[in-house]
C-alpha cells in the first residue's frame, strides 16, 4: 500500500495556515489538524494560559511531543504553530514527516491580520506591535525557508487563491 504523504504548514501568526489547511484539507479530502487547537483540546486550557504557567519552554516541550506524535501519522494536513520550527528537532520531523510548505507574509499583512496580538502570547503587552512581529521574522523566516519543500506568498490572495496555488505545486507523486 501505497504511504499517503502528509502536508505540513509553517509559517507566521497571521500568515493564514488555519484557515489554508482547512480549505486544503477539505479539498483533499484529508483530516486536518490544527497543533494549537488539538493543544488546548488535550490540555483543557488556552495557549495563553499555557504559556502563562509554564513559559515558553513549557509550551515548546508540549508542541515537540505533540509534533512527534502528529507527523508520524499518514495523510494529514497539518498547520503548526508559528515557533514550532525553532527547534532542530522538529524542523527535522516536519521534513521527515511531509511535504512542509511555508505560507510566506509579510510583516504589513501580518499586522492586518494579528490585530494587537488577542490570544498570542508572544505578543501580549508589546508596546510595538510591528517591531516584535519583525524581530520575530528575523529569527524564524530563514528556519521556515529551510524546512520548506514549497513556498507559497499568501499576501494580497484569498485563501482559496492560496490553497489552488498549493494544489498546482504538490507533486503528483
Amino acid at each position: 500500500m501505497k504511504e499517503i504523504r502528509n502536508l505540513i504548514l509553517v509559517g507566521p501568526m497571521g500568515s493564514g495556515k488555519s484557515a489554508v489547511g482547512r480549505q486544503l484539507a477539505r479539498a483533499l479530502r484529508r483530516p486536518f489538524i490544527d497543533c494549537d487547537s488539538e493543544l488546548e483540546k488535550r490540555t483543557g486550557v488556552d495557549i495563553p494560559l499555557i504559556f502563562e504557567k509554564e513559559g515558553e519552554a513549557g509550551f515548546r516541550a508540549r508542541e515537540r511531543e505533540l509534533i512527534a506524535e502528529l507527523v508520524a501519522r499518514q495523510g494529514v494536513v497539518l498547520s503548526t504553530g508559528g515557533g514550532a520550527i525553532l527547534l532542530d528537532e522538529n524542523r527535522q520531523r516536519l521534513r521527515e514527516g511531509g511535504i512542509v510548505i511555508y505560507l510566506e507574509t509579510s510583516i504589513e499583512q501580518q499586522l492586518k491580520r494579528v490585530r494587537q496580538g488577542e490570544r498570542r502570547p508572544l505578543l501580549a503587552g508589546a508596546p510595538d506591535l510591528e517591531g516584535r512581529l519583525i524581530e520575530l521574522m528575523t529569527r524564524r523566516a530563514p528556519l521556515y525557508a529551510e524546512v520548506a519543500a514549497l513556498t507559497v506568498r499568501t499576501d494580497g490572495h484569498r485563501v482559496r487563491e492560496v490553497v489552488d496555488q498549493i494544489l498546482k505545486q504538490l507533486p503528483s507523486d
